[in-house]
């Protein structure tokens, strides 16, 4: 089976890819790197001849309100009209889990819109929300950094390895449509705050966590139901101590 990623040479990409190929599928990675580009539509109608299954999981290259909705709105635009002239019988989408609840952030809103979006454009779909990766720790380390001390909120956390996300959406690709979304997690829940900790500590990072209730993320203010998934989610195998002990994360 043909199976276009777009992005397919990012971080999940580049896994899916090799999962499906692995698998024996002819998996095509589409990216602006490999002359695919989803905001513009070029190059979109040569890669999609002959695929039965489109997966997307590019990714606003700004967090910047404006921009992330230009980014999804244009990709899934053209996208979407190119996956009807090449007859595409299934559209899978990586988002995030909360989107709703994060509204407060103009990403959050443009990824809410890329949902939407996909719901209205008549091809079979099923879309996956993952909650954060733990390739994102030391980006959200960053983004509560105060000189020394890193301010983050307590609130509820159930971050994934990005070997997971992968082995999620691929199955996605491979399965029938569901015309629903689904939710992904990683296999521990605990406090925002202590699993930064944890990963900062492991990388010999000296910077201190501060657990702070008024400490935003990204632009959203959650609380401890915004981040984590509902009662359904499909559960990842890969802890927080399996993937640090994984020579590539370090």
């Amino acid at each position: 089976m043909k199976i276009v990623v777009i992005g397919g040479t990012g971080l999940i990409g580049t896994k899916v890819v090799k999962r499906l190929t692995e698998q024996g599928h002819q998996a095509l990675a589409a990216s602006p790197n490999t002359g695919v580009d989803a905001t513009t539509g070029q190059g979109l109608a040569e890669a999609l001849v002959g695929a039965q299954v489109v997966v997307d999981v590019s990714n606003s290259p700004s967090f910047e309100a404006a921009a992330a909705m230009a980014f999804f709105e244009s990709s899934g635009r053209h996208i979407a009209r190119a996956e009807r002239e090449a007859s595409v019988r299934h559209h899978v989408a990586l988002s995030v889990v909360g989107t709703d609840r994060c509204q407060e952030s103009g990403y959050f809103r443009a990824k809410l819109a890329q949902e939407e979006g996909i719901k209205k454009a008549g091809i079979p779909y099923t879309i996956v929300r993952a909650t954060q990766f733990f390739e994102f720790l030391r980006g959200i380390a960053d983004a509560g950094t105060d000189n020394t001390r890193v301010r983050l909120s307590n609130v509820s956390f159930q971050p994934m390895a990005a070997d997971d996300v992968a082995r999620a959406v691929a199955e996605a690709a491979l399965g029938a449509p569901l015309n629903k979304t689904i939710e992904i997690a990683g296999p521990e829940r605990g406090p925002m705050s202590e699993m930064v900790a944890r990963y900062l500590k492991a990388m010999n990072d000296p910077r201190e966590v501060v657990p702070d209730p008024q400490a935003g993320y990204f632009g959203v203010h959650p609380d401890d139901r915004t981040l984590v998934p509902g009662d359904h989610a499909h559960i990842g195998t890969i802890r927080l101590e399996d993937w640090l002990r994984q020579p590539r994360t370090r």
